[in-house]
């Protein structure tokens, strides 16, 4: 176990008592990433803080729960996944915006290659913005398996669909991707 792992551990026993100060370290240690991941998937940055604020609420109350069986930061990071999800379909639910859009990830050193003459190369700031025409189940489901690292059956698990429904949803929508940059190409 490293030091780092070695102190993480330490400070959650003091969490557990109670210690304030041990919370605070804990914030401060991982409220950086958490925001970030609720801001890929809400995309609006005073939710993405509420998100962020209520998962370490829910972490600091449930840190019993808490078995060690992976590191605290992907339990944590579980937490704001599912309540930046289920704050994401509750905000479906009351309006029918779809949501901004959703960073994206692409392979080969940031740069997508397109168009079969010449090969264009496509900055990750031209995804992005196409990434905005997406349906949102595909954005979601893109953000969860290209930038968080999710692989088919935790994403399953998260949007609460199966596995065969996943990896199709995934793959519609890596299509789709493609098909819109390359109209926006030519």
């Amino acid at each position: 176990m490293s030091r780092q792992n070695e102190h993480t551990d330490a400070l959650l026993k003091e969490c557990l008592e109670g210690k304030q100060s041990a919370q605070l370290e804990i914030y401060n240690r991982y409220y950086k990433a958490m925001y970030n991941t609720a801001l890929r998937i809400v995309k609006h940055t005073a939710e993405a803080e509420d998100v962020m604020q209520e998962s370490f609420l829910n972490a600091f109350t449930k840190l019993h729960t808490f078995k060690g069986d992976v590191t605290f930061g992907a339990w944590l990071k579980r937490i704001v996944v599912n309540n930046s999800i289920y704050h994401y379909r509750k905000q479906q639910k009351l309006k029918a915006v779809a949501i901004d859009e959703v960073l994206y990830k692409v392979e080969d050193n940031d740069e997508v290659v397109l168009n079969q003459d010449g090969y264009t190369e496509l900055k990750v700031q031209k995804v992005m913005e196409t990434m905005k025409s997406l349906k949102d189940n595909y954005r979601v489901s893109l953000t969860l398996h290209l930038i968080e690292g999710y692989d088919y059956e935790e994403i399953s698990q998260i949007l609460d669909i199966n596995y065969a429904n996943c990896r199709t949803t995934i793959s519609r929508a890596k299509e789709s991707l493609r098909k819109k940059l390359s109209v926006n190409i030519n």
